[in-house]
């Protein structure tokens, strides 16, 4: 299950913007494993502060939380499907490689989980710099790749998974297909992605409701 940082703030009548603290956030997984067993990813924004980060990481592990996904960019936390249109700034490669390790070394057990979300695509920083982020964010200690993109077509997301795959044949990639939704799981697995997150469709479905 995908505990997404917007729904929670969407609920909380909040902008998505790391408004919502931890605290809150962490109560809002508590309610939730009252009545569920499922694996849960959580939706970690830009992991904030090294510093508190780790201390997220420590908390998240101890409730039982499966992942954690953390979106290098710094600076007031926007949606990402806003792209270049508002103000975004990326990490650089080795901050961001500094809070992953971190991370990794907080924790307590090898169950859990760190997954880098990178933004080159986003932000049209370009493919050549999402790939060498790839390997970078590995190299640090991340168990997986989430790569992401604004398209309505996921020409973008295969071109970069199949570059990913004739060096990394391992490390599981994930992709969230909100804008490139006629892609079929079966043909995103066809170029290696292993997890694929549907995020925020709830709340969308409600919207049509109310």
């Amino acid at each position: 299950m995908w505990i997404s940082s917007l729904c929670d703030s969407t609920q909380k009548g909040k902008p998505d913007i790391e408004l919502v603290d931890l605290s809150s956030r962490f109560n809002t997984i508590n309610e939730i494993m009252e009545v569920t067993t499922k694996p849960i990813i959580f939706d970690g924004d830009t992991g904030g502060m090294i510093e508190h980060f780790v201390y997220a990481v420590r908390s998240l592990e101890r409730m039982g939380v499966s992942a954690v996904i953390i979106e290098d960019k710094i600076g007031l936390k926007k949606n990402s499907l806003f792209g270049t249109e508002v103000e975004q700034t990326q990490d650089d490669i080795e901050h961001f490689c500094a809070k992953i390790k971190a991370g990794k070394n907080a924790q307590l057990t090898d169950d859990f989980m760190i997954i880098a979300r990178i933004e080159s695509l986003i932000l049209e920083a370009g493919m050549d710099d999402a790939l060498l982020r790839a390997k970078e964010y590995v190299k640090a200690g991340s168990d997986a790749i989430m790569i992401h993109s604004r398209k309505k077509d996921p020409r973008e997301i295969y071109e970069f998974c199949d570059k990913f795959r004739s060096f990394d044949n391992k490390t599981p990639l994930v992709v969230v297909p909100t804008s490139f939704n006629e892609a079929s799981e079966d043909e995103l697995a066809s170029h290696g992605v292993n997890i694929v997150i549907y995020a925020n469709q709830l709340t969308r479905s409600a919207f049509l409701a109310m």
